[in-house]
């Protein structure tokens, strides 16, 4: 994020401010550049997306009407392009959630320039049963972008947006949408609803593989989103995901040469995770391997990385090896002690081991 909040720059602002006064000539350009760039340092992505709003909130036509005519005029333009419609959005989530009927359509225009994925969320709290309706109608609309705004802008779990309390606790306003979508024509949009039917999962597992298993059977083009909605229930083993990819949780796979190497490693370094496996019968196998971390208090629940699927022949040895760094990052601080690695075969562990990490991290 501290690289993203770098576009909502005071260049960027200059730019914002030059296409609405080419659009009104009641914009006030100078007191909302003043405004938006004043502090905006100070503050970090989202906080620069709502301090630039509220400066657009001060200056731009307090007629509902006058705006709507303002933004659509630097659309028709070829303005409000990337960021810049992004702090319109969040101007318009601002200011017209009791005036649906403009703020919606604008959002729907203004989606094709970034996303409005995180401005439709409040139209969706303030303004229920409206929001719905003109979401049910976009999943029909020739432009990929509104139909994936539908997909997107419902997420429950969406990344750097607000979560959609009601629908956390209950999906079924949301998979009605995704039914109209998950056959959609455009990949782009076929991607969000994988996403939406993965976080879909994370609360509510047994629907998920419900659905999972209707679209799989009734879909044209439903295995993509399948296949992708639900890598969490996959990385977790649950054997009904397993089975509706067309994995054999029950196949008879052993496991044989198992190491990690080398056993002690200082924070920064990497370890060779390296194993055989042989297929009693031919079958499809998800091999993945499951890192439990040392947190600060304890270890922490497995952290499963994909690693390959493969067609294992009947009785043939197949050989695997993969490299895994223990280094920090942005989600992840390695503290020293012991650390389980596991190996895990169509959401079966097979073996597992401990490696020992240190304090000192080794300089790059």
């Amino acid at each position: 994020m501290a690289d993203f909040k770098e576009e909502l720059s005071p260049g960027l602002i200059e730019r914002l401010g030059s296409e609405l006064a080419g659009a009104s000539a009641s914009f006030e350009r100078a007191t909302f550049e003043q405004l938006a760039i004043d502090g905006l340092d100070e503050r970090e992505l989202m906080a620069r997306l709502d301090w630039i709003a509220c400066a657009l909130t001060k200056t731009t036509p307090p007629s509902p009407e006058d705006a709507d005519r303002m933004i659509r005029g630097a659309l028709d333009r070829g303005g409000l392009q990337d960021w810049a419609s992004m702090a319109v959005n969040a101007y318009i989530a601002q200011t017209m959630l009791d005036r649906p009927d403009i703020g919606l359509p604008l959002l729907a225009a203004l989606t094709s320039r970034y996303t409005a994925e995180f401005a439709i969320r409040p139209f969706i709290d303030a303004q229920y049963e409206t929001t719905m309706g003109y979401l049910r109608a976009w999943t029909r609309d020739p432009d990929e972008h509104v139909r994936r705004l539908v997909s997107e802008g419902t997420r429950p779990r969406l990344p750097w947006g607000r979560r959609l309390a009601g629908f956390i606790a209950d999906p079924t306003p949301t998979l009605e949408l995704l039914d109209a979508l998950v056959d959609d024509e455009s990949l782009y949009v076929r991607r969000s609803v994988a996403n939406h039917l993965n976080d879909i999962a994370k609360d509510h597992p047994d629907l998920v593989l419900e659905t999972a298993r209707r679209w799989a059977a009734s879909t044209t083009q439903g295995d993509f989103v399948v296949r992708h909605g639900l890598r969490t229930l996959i990385k977790r083993g649950r054997p009904e995901a397993m089975e509706i990819l067309g994995f054999d949780p029950d196949a008879v796979i052993e496991i044989t040469d198992f190491t990690c190497t080398p056993a002690s490693i200082a924070i920064g370094d990497a370890v060779t995770i390296s194993f055989t496996l042989q297929a009693e019968e031919a079958t499809r196998a998800a091999i993945d391997y499951v890192i439990h971390y040392q947190g600060a208090r304890g270890p922490k629940s497995g952290k499963v990385f994909k690693l390959t699927v493969r067609d294992l022949p009947a009785g043939q040895p197949a050989r695997f090896s993969r490299e895994h760094r223990f280094g920090h990052v942005s989600v992840r601080t390695i503290h020293p002690g012991p650390h389980r690695i596991e190996v895990q075969v169509n959401g079966r562990i097979l073996d597992g081991t401990i490696i020992e990490i240190t304090e000192d991290e080794v300089s790059s």
